[in-house]
């Protein structure tokens, strides 16, 4: 379904690309790109005749092959506390830390060491230095001794510099509260913050994320095809995706507000096949309600709606709700049909019996009544043609 909207050339796209084929079969149409159209809606044409076409800018994130991936990194979109919120929380959100990560005292605990680190990153390393292999050396150096309450590591040296410099400097303000634990407290949250970075042990990702290519702000500046390429059996990866995306949805609608009036210039249209297996995109029930208006869409494919659920929980209706077009290729999950057979609703439908009675004499018998019926039964929409 993806190739149907790309072959379409009138904005630019973001795709979701399960094993990278998507982008082998439009690569070459985009990089012509569409026949530019003159003031009466033909196409021009050079000097010789000639179509003249705009190409796409073509970008691509390959959390497969990370050697044929563009760099990618999230570091670059910071340009506020909030940005540094919103990012800690996409990364909790879609990692999973081992041991007590699952307790919400442990998952706020690393929220604020991760806000005080990231923040120190972004305001006072060199650019050059912004990035999450920065925040996997502090984190590294980070010493815990559970019998010297005193001890301090490297960063704690770092961070009471800053303090006599900047004493209400934002990542100042999140250590210490970070630091009101005590030795063996934040010795457990270290071990939980490496556990759930650990993919950043891996040397390709660090080189990928080291600096940023995707231009993620200048989508709906010019016509570009993103492509997120994401293995469709193994997840480990899939939270650059949802990272990418939330960056994406933020950036896009602040540019929008701020720079060009409310609307970006160029529609820019996301489609995210396998929506269920890219991890959770943070207040999605909200942003799918406000980007329209912004010339941004979002066409959520999934295999079931109930993995939509599975992620969102109570908020997956609010998503549904707020896409004005659902298509259904065939399936056999019962709540998707339970919900779709409701959704379609009834129709009414004329019935005739008849009936013959025989004794000594004959009778007949006409009954003519309406009646509701659904519009397609559970039954039929299981075997109905995708």
């Amino acid at each position: 379904m993806p190739t149907s909207y790309l072959m379409q050339m009138h904005s630019s796209y973001v795709v979701t690309d399960p094993k990278g084929t998507i982008l082998v079969e439009c690569g070459k149409m985009l990089q012509r790109g569409a026949p530019k159209l003159g003031k009466d809606g033909k196409p021009m044409k050079d000097k010789h005749g000639k179509v003249i076409y705009e190409p796409y800018r073509i970008k691509v994130l390959n959390t497969i092959n990370f050697k044929k991936s563009m760099h990618y990194n999230p570091f670059a979109y910071i340009h506020s506390e909030k940005d540094i919120l919103k990012l800690v929380t996409t990364l909790i959100a879609n990692t999973k830390g081992e041991g007590k990560a699952g307790d919400d005292f442990w998952v706020k605990a690393e929220t604020l060491l991760y806000c005080a680190l990231i923040g120190y990153i972004h305001y006072e390393a060199p650019v050059e230095e912004q990035n999450f292999s920065t925040l996997i050396e502090f984190i590294n150096a980070m010493e815990v001794r559970e019998d010297d309450e005193e001890f301090k590591n490297p960063v704690d040296l770092m961070f009471d510099a800053l303090e006599s410099e900047k004493p209400n400097h934002f990542a100042v303000r999140q250590y210490k509260k970070y630091k009101l634990a005590a030795g063996k407290t934040a010795k457990s949250i270290l071990i939980s913050c490496g556990a759930r970075l650990a993919v950043f042990d891996i040397a390709e990702l660090r080189e990928v994320t080291s600096y940023d290519e995707l231009e993620l702000d200048t989508l709906g500046d010019r016509k570009t095809a993103l492509f997120l390429i994401m293995s469709d059996t193994d997840d480990s990866f899939n939270f650059l995706i949802s990272m990418c995306y939330t960056q994406l949805f933020n950036l896009l609608c602040e540019k929008a507000d701020d720079v060009y009036g409310g609307r970006l210039p160029v529609h820019v249209r996301c489609l995210i096949d396998e929506c269920a297996n890219i991890g959770q995109i943070p207040k999605l029930e909200k942003l799918v309600a406000t980007i329209r208006s912004r010339e941004i869409s979002a066409c959520l494919v999934l295999q079931a709606q109930s993995q939509l659920k599975a992620i969102y929980k109570d908020n997956a209706d609010t998503i549904i709700g707020n896409m004005d077009t659902s298509i259904f290729l065939g399936g056999k999950e019962p709540t998707t049909l339970k919900e779709l057979a409701a959704v379609l609703g009834k129709e009414t439908i004329d019935t005739y019996n008849t009936g013959e009675s025989r004794g000594r004499e004959t009778s007949h018998s006409l009954n003519y009544q309406k009646l509701g019926k659904e519009l397609m039964s559970q039954d039929e929409l299981a075997v109905m043609d995708g």
